[in-house]
């Protein structure tokens, strides 16, 4: 949109306004804002700009006419209190900021060494079974003990560094996701670890599906997806001939595939004839897979994922499965860019159990440095997502600056100090 610039001394309440400062050089939380009251209007002609930018789209009243412009009050005791309220308020939003990046770098650490255990785990699963089986049982019981210690639950974007082949990340997350959709549900502790260690363990049959099909870029041949299929043959093999893993968990390698309607493989099972552990995990695969697909063409963004299964899987899964997921993970997912009405860009970085519409938002503001971009919750900032932005329709510096992932991956906050 289009903006004007007027001097400082015709501004009122109801403008929609850009101040050319930094970011630490004014109270103000945004460098771009509504203007609320005649205090913050003296509190801006007190910084000592001469003009600023207005947004007459996105203003609910016109600049001042300049035989109206107001002189800058001196020495007002109203906008002086305002300005401090508003400077506590930005210190205090500084200060939950980081607290906010604290908590998310624990979670990254952990997510990475969760990563790095699965990775261990797998290696050994075919020479030394029980020991695998043994610390499988372990990473569990770690990750739902500190799933069931809390009450709300906030999924939180990763940004992890760390360079493991997709099975891992891919079993890693559709365990997370299956796991809170069990949660949700009501499932017991007891419960909730089977539908943990199905999650880890339902593609083990595609180490025997060339990587050349796996790692293919482009869509597979009728040949290459019947071989694909064959990966919940291979891996109800490989799960027997150990014979180490509860029969629950073969069930749902076996099944992982399966849709409601019938139309799924290797059995073509319907509705009850699928076990419930099996119906879970599905819903957080089929997520996942549309999220990272093999194919960059086919790859969605996670709100277009949701969407696609929800508009157009429905008769596929279970559907308080696919409501619950969709619950968590929100109308607007973490990881999804969306474009705000104050015409600010960001990136999803949790939702907002209470509120779907209104997630937490990293916000690209070039006066801010990227290491201090500020986080909000629109919710509180009467703000709302307007429209949601391909990361590939970004522009450069943005997409530099809020670095959407190419991997999207999910972890929650263990709630630690």
């Amino acid at each position: 949109m289009a903006s004007i610039k007027i001097s400082v001394d015709r501004i009122q309440p109801g403008l929609h306004i850009k101040i050319p400062l930094k970011w630490n050089e004014h109270p103000f939380l945004f460098n771009v804002f509504k203007i609320k009251s005649d205090q913050q209007v003296q509190v801006i002609r007190q910084l000592g700009v001469k003009y600023v930018y207005v947004t007459p789209e996105l203003s609910d009243a016109l600049p001042l006419p300049v035989q109206q412009a107001l002189a800058p009050a001196a020495n007002d005791e109203a906008a002086q209190s305002e300005s401090d309220a508003l400077w506590q308020e930005k210190q205090q939003r500084i200060e939950e900021l980081s607290a906010y990046r604290r908590k998310v770098s624990r979670c990254e650490k952990e997510f990475d060494r969760s990563l790095a255990r699965i990775r261990n785990l797998m290696t050994k699963l075919r020479s030394r079974p029980e020991q695998a089986a043994k610390e499988a049982a372990q990473l569990v019981d770690d990750i739902v003990e500190s799933l069931l210690s809390q009450d709300d639950v906030t999924l939180h974007l990763m940004g992890s560094k760390t360079e493991f082949e997709d099975l891992y990340f891919h079993c890693l997350n559709v365990s997370i996701l299956a796991m809170m959709i069990a949660k949700a549900k009501g499932l017991k502790a007891e419960e909730i670890k089977m539908v943990a260690m199905a999650a880890l363990f339902h593609d083990i049959g595609k180490a025997k599906i060339p990587a050349a099909i796996l790692r293919k870029s482009t869509p597979l041949t009728e040949p290459e997806n019947n071989y694909l299929k064959l990966h919940t043959k291979y891996g109800s093999d490989i799960a027997r001939a150990i014979d180490i893993l509860p029969e629950k968990v073969i069930t749902v390698i076996e099944q992982h595939h399966e849709l409601l309607d019938g139309s799924g493989y290797p059995n073509g099972l319907k509705g009850d004839e699928i076990d419930v552990i099996s119906q879970i995990v599905s819903v957080a695969n089929a997520f996942d897979n549309l999220c990272h697909h093999q194919n960059p063409a086919e790859k969605k963004i996670p709100y277009t994922a949701l969407s696609c299964l929800y508009k157009h899987a429905k008769s596929h899964y279970n559907n308080e499965n696919l409501n619950i997921l969709i619950k968590y993970m929100g109308v607007y997912p973490p990881g999804t860019i969306v474009k705000l009405s104050n015409e600010m860009v960001g990136l999803v970085v949790s939702i907002n159990s209470a509120s779907l519409l209104s997630p937490n938002v990293l916000l690209y503001d070039p006066s801010v440095p990227k290491l201090q971009a500020p986080i909000i919750a629109l919710e509180d900032k009467d703000l709302k997502v307007e429209s949601v932005i391909h990361p590939e329709r970004l522009p450069e510096e943005i997409r530099e600056y809020l670095n959407p992932r190419a991997r999207v991956s999910y972890y929650f906050d263990d709630n630690a100090n």
